[in-house]
């Protein structure tokens, strides 16, 4: 079903979103994967070594509006569409709020806000020539409640990408595009200070489940959207709204 698609995933070096791109590939979606650090580059060796083809990596900056616009045009002109966007890239900073600094803030909405708008603008006018495409952008279960300490950073920019997606989603339906939300809890990642493979993680959901529940939803019957999808491990507990 997904074959042949035509797919750019961002944060793609590692973690969720490396889990992402061999996700999709498996299932014959022509990447463009693109992260901050030259390690990117060893994302696609490490793809090319099981055996998928039509991969193009790009070390680029989510924040950087003329290196996103970069990626996307590459990516058509080199496969002649763009089928889907998945906003990966991310960045989080825990402090309490006294010890969160201007720069920090600053930087923090630039990958986890500014990034997931750039890009999401670099495809749409391509999506809507097509009048199909699906923009999926990992977010966070925070979306939807206030993390009780140290969180007020990372919660706002969610808050944010949420709001900013919903109304994207009703701006593109009548051009037969669909964007919406994952918003995973717990995640045994590299993500922020933590190590991955820790055993306090033992049992959080891990980085290829939550890029089959992308897959899942990309490939779902293009008469139907699937507007937010929320995973948490069980061990996880929180307010529900």
């Amino acid at each position: 079903m997904l074959n042949g698609q035509v797919a750019i995933v961002t944060g793609a070096s590692r973690g969720i979103g490396k889990a992402i791109a061999l996700e999709l590939a498996k299932h014959g979606v022509k990447l463009t994967i693109t992260g901050s650090s030259d390690e990117i580059h060893r994302t696609k060796r490490d793809l090319e070594d099981e055996g998928y083809q039509d991969i193009f990596s790009f070390r680029a900056d989510v924040t950087k509006e003329l290196e996103v616009e970069q990626v996307v045009q590459a990516t058509k002109t080199a496969f002649g569409a763009v089928d889907i966007l998945v906003n990966n890239a991310g960045v989080g900073v825990s402090k309490k709020v006294e010890d969160i600094t201007v720069e920090e803030w600053k930087k923090t909405f630039e990958v986890n806000v500014q990034g997931v708008f750039l890009y999401t603008k670099a495809v749409t006018p391509i999506m809507k020539q097509q009048q199909s495409g699906t923009i999926v952008t990992l977010s966070s279960d925070v979306a939807r409640y206030s993390l009780p300490e140290k969180g007020s950073l990372y919660t706002a920019t969610k808050y944010a990408v949420q709001g900013f997606i919903g109304s994207v989603a009703q701006e593109l339906q009548q051009y037969g595009v669909r964007a919406s939300t994952i918003n995973p809890g717990l995640v045994d990642t590299n993500f922020g200070d933590t190590k991955q493979g820790e055993a306090a993680k033992t049992d959080w959901l891990k980085a290829d489940e939550v890029a089959e529940a992308v897959r899942y939803m990309v490939e779902a019957p293009k008469h139907m959207v699937i507007d937010e999808m929320y995973l948490h491990p069980l061990c996880q507990q929180y307010p529900r709204t």
